[in-house]
């Protein structure tokens, strides 16, 4: 039998977590599968798909291809083509087929830890991952999304996505970033280090931080938010429930969740672990 494979591709990919992550869901499936870390930039991206053969059953993407790799897709998801970023491809008879599951997977993250419906959320930033976010919340959160921006131009660009999945969209400047601890949901898809000045001076009641940084983690925000009471999702908890998604959709099989959720989770902290030992 041949050895189906897949990969990540991105640049910078090097210290991706999905292969140890895939890896471990191959191992709890019994598939003698390989994945590998590929760097692949968005000018390299085409020539790369184009010269896949028969044994690659699908590539995960990170940044800067999530745009980049739309006008390769013969299809498209729902999600993806609403987001305009694909995560995920996969290779099917009728071509190839480009999905998004870092939104589903940022829903269930949240469900994970009993967070379904909201009255209200913040978001940080204005990029991709806020965009993903903003698809998510429409679906959990009955009141208005605020979107703490460094520059309105990022926040206009999010208001069509908000339009079309019907999220009232508040826009607000980052100066005042700290009002958005109050949320009952807060959706940190800032950038390592950019809301770490939201650590100080947190109100005593908070509610649930997602923040999308895995590494270094915890980050300044999370560490206060935890210490606080709050309840606090990381980046590892968003990695590893789209990739369950993308090991259903590549395998073409539903997968037992939790316990690939549960492999996939030991398998990423040892690297973390592994990565903080050695820095």
């Amino acid at each position: 039998m041949v050895t189906r494979r897949a990969a990540v591709l991105g640049s910078p990919v090097r210290h991706s977590l999905s292969p140890a992550l895939h890896a471990a869901a191959y191992r709890v499936l019994g598939l003698d599968w390989t994945y590998e870390a590929r760097e692949v930039d968005e000018a390299a991206l085409a020539g790369f798909v184009a010269g896949l053969d028969e044994t690659w059953a699908g590539l995960s993407l990170t940044m800067p291809l999530k745009r980049a790799a739309i006008p390769l897709c013969d299809t498209l998801g729902k999600v993806a083509a609403a987001v305009g970023a694909v995560n995920t491809l996969t290779f099917e008879d009728a071509g190839t087929h480009g999905e998004n599951t870092d939104v589903p997977g940022l829903v269930n993250a949240l469900a994970e830890v009993g967070v379904t419906e909201v009255p209200a959320a913040a978001v940080l930033g204005g990029g991709a991952t806020a965009a993903s976010a903003i698809a998510a919340l429409a679906g959990m959160c009955t009141g208005e999304v605020e979107v703490y921006v460094r520059t309105a131009a990022r926040a206009e660009e999010l208001r069509p996505l908000a339009e079309q999945f019907g999220v009232p969209l508040v826009v607000r400047s980052w100066d005042d970033v700290a009002r958005a601890a109050d949320a009952p949901l807060v959706i940190s898809t800032a950038p390592k280090g950019a809301a770490d000045s939201l650590a100080v001076g947190l109100p005593d009641d908070l509610a649930t931080l997602f923040d999308v940084v895995y590494d270094p983690w915890p980050t300044p925000l999370a560490a206060a938010w935890a210490a606080r009471g709050g309840t606090v999702l990381g980046g590892l908890d968003l990695l590893i429930h789209q990739a369950v998604l993308q090991v259903e959709l590549m395998t073409a099989h539903p997968v037992p969740r939790d316990e690939v959720v549960a492999a996939m989770r030991l398998a990423g902290l040892a690297v973390l672990a592994a990565r903080s030992a050695h820095s």
